[in-house]
């Protein structure tokens, strides 16, 4: 069956789930602001970058080029009541973070709050932005220097995130549906052995 590439938000359908995230900025003046993001990906190891997709009418995309900082806060399911405020329009100086009954949480090198209800806090400086033509993409690139990251050291397993515990929200079809991820399959290791010793 073909797919229909048409729709808006194609990627949706076929691209999904991607990880939730927070993008908490600050404006010029120090007001927060905090909007939902999916399309965010690792974009070098070393030395560490980031990258998210943004519109460019974005109040995030605004603030980030602004002030030069952002921070990447990963959320849990718990917090999907706050997030779906947080992705209402505001006008621009208002405090999502705020207006979702979320809690600031002083971050450790750059000036944007991070947000306590989330599992892990990624500190970003600013690198540059890659526009685009409108007919190439309907999203520019934002590029990012992680300078510091965080987690909440109860969602930490052997030293790494326990993904399953940390009960990480996952978006999926538009904002219809969010899910999160129920059981850890294993290694690959383990999984090519067993295959191997099938044979």
């Amino acid at each position: 069956m073909k797919l229909e590439l048409a729709r808006r938000h194609w990627y949706d359908y076929m691209m999904a789930p991607r990880l939730a995230y927070l993008i908490s900025t600050i404006d010029k003046e120090g007001r927060p602001n905090a909007a939902p993001y999916s399309s965010v990906m690792p974009f070098s190891g070393e030395p560490p970058r980031v990258v998210f997709a943004s519109r460019t009418d974005r109040h995030t995309l605004l603030n980030v080029k602004e002030t030069g900082e952002f921070v990447l806060n990963l959320v849990p399911e718990e917090v999907l009541r706050q997030l779906m405020v947080c992705y209402k329009y505001f006008p621009r100086g208002v405090n999502e973070i705020k207006e979702a009954g979320l809690t600031e949480r002083k971050s450790k090198v750059v000036k944007p709050p991070s947000i306590e209800e989330c599992v892990l806090w990624i500190e970003c400086k600013y690198l540059l932005e890659v526009g685009f033509a409108p007919e190439i993409a309907d999203h520019n690139l934002v590029i990012g220097e992680v300078v510091h990251a965080e987690c909440n050291e109860g969602f930490l397993k052997d030293g790494d995130l326990d993904i399953i515990r940390a009960n990480l929200l996952l978006h999926g079809e538009g904002l219809r549906w969010f899910t999160v991820a129920k059981r850890a399959l294993g290694n690959d290791t383990a999984v090519l052995e067993e295959k191997k010793g099938g044979k």
